[in-house]
């Protein structure tokens, strides 16, 4: 069946989304210390990010089953947009609670709906290397937004940047054309088959692949530069720098898994990157008082575990290609899950003095997701082989 729109243009669209939920992420870390000195009361409001993040992630993937990618991503664009102007230039408590929940709900969304457009218009030759490829784009935002906001001294300057570059983004993503709605009235799923969906080993196993996955993010992130001085002894400044060596060792590792994927077993490729994570979280428990060895061992766990979210996505949406948002949807609710989990748990570690397990818990992570990731791709393989032999091909 012809196409009528221009595979390129969208994942261009999807790239470019992905690159705004990168800058939506760091939205509040990077602008926080003089947000906070102007208002004070504004040190709460991360919470409230977390929350349109976690209403996005739900909301999205049945919206978008149902009625079509184009104006989905053009709303959430244009709320994200919102929330970034009412940052940049209110001072009123409530209007920044507002802003910074349109900034996570708009994240939310544009997260679990650009996976599922890659992941739809793209073959199963080349949804792997695709999805690696707008995995990296996420990195690019974020370092761009964070080094703006380090060039640049008054926090209000890149908000309104940033804004500026997502209203044109808009525009472009009004003039394209997306492909049509894949569930209609007549063909919408059946409450039996999204509990089919939603119980399947499948989906689970990929979803909690992705719980340790998120929650290995979300500590790395977090509680890096606490281990770093606190056990390790290095100074605040370098310690925060190494985040950056682990935003870097992830954008490169995607990039590099683009052309990996090409030739290689998605599987085999995934092992050999969290490898590559492991090796670096051990090089990091035995070099923690240098600099040098943990900007080094933050740069390999980046790299490392920079491949599972492509590999794990890439196989579910081969999967649920009708209801690819509502499978995503579920799967990205799990991980977020693991995410703040692993966040709360490490923070009563740290907060009992405990922190010199820090990477032993990291390396634990990392082999719970070797654990998982063959049963999770076993899964797949299993469920989609069984919907071919019953209904044929599920996609239309």
């Amino acid at each position: 069946m012809s196409k009528d729109y221009s595979t390129s243009k969208v994942n261009l669209a999807a790239c470019l989304g992905m690159a705004f939920f990168g800058v939506a992420m760091l939205s509040l870390g990077a602008i926080m210390p003089p947000l906070v000195r102007a208002v004070p009361e504004a040190i709460g409001l991360p919470m409230y990010m977390s929350i349109g993040i976690i209403i996005g992630t739900v909301i999205f993937g049945p919206v978008m089953d149902r009625y079509g990618y184009k104006w989905l991503l053009v709303i959430s664009s244009a709320v994200m947009l919102a929330g970034l102007l009412i940052l940049a230039y209110s001072s009123d408590m409530p209007l920044l609670i507002a802003g910074i929940f349109c900034v996570g709900l708009g994240g939310g969304v544009l997260n679990g709906e650009t996976n599922a457009i890659v992941s739809d218009i793209y073959d199963e030759d080349r949804r792997g290397r695709k999805m690696s490829i707008l995995g990296a784009c996420y990195c690019i935002g974020a370092m761009v937004w964070t080094l703006a906001c380090v060039l640049i001294s008054n926090y209000k300057i890149p908000l309104i940047a940033c804004a500026v570059i997502m209203l044109l983004s808009v525009v472009f993503f009004i003039a394209i054309k997306f492909p049509k709605a894949k569930l209609s009235s007549s063909t919408k799923p059946s409450g039996s088959e999204y509990k089919s969906m939603l119980t399947s080993g499948a989906l689970l196993l990929v979803a909690f692949t992705l719980f340790f996955q998120s929650a290995f993010e979300g500590t790395s992130g977090s509680y890096t530069t606490s281990y770093l001085t606190k056990i390790g002894g290095i100074a605040e400044n370098d310690a925060v720098l190494s985040l950056t060596f682990f935003t870097i060792g992830m954008m490169l590792g995607r990039f590099a898994l683009g052309a990996l994927m090409k030739s290689g077993k998605d599987l085999r490729t995934l092992f050999i990157y969290l490898g590559i994570a492991l090796a670096g979280v051990i090089m990091m428990s035995l070099g923690n008082s240098s600099t040098y060895l943990c900007w080094g061992s933050m740069a390999l766990i980046g790299f490392g575990v920079g491949a599972t979210y492509p590999v794990m996505l890439a196989r579910l949406g081969g999967v649920f290609r009708r209801m690819s948002g509502a499978a995503f949807s579920a799967a990205i609710f799990i991980a977020l899950c693991g995410q703040f989990l692993g966040n709360f748990l490490m923070g009563k570690i740290f907060s009992n003095g405990s922190g010199g397990v820090f990477t032993h818990i990291l390396a634990g992570m990392i082999i719970a997701i070797i654990i998982l990731a063959p049963f999770a791709c076993l899964a797949c393989a299993s469920r989609k082989k069984a919907d071919e032999q019953n209904r044929g091909d599920i996609y239309p």
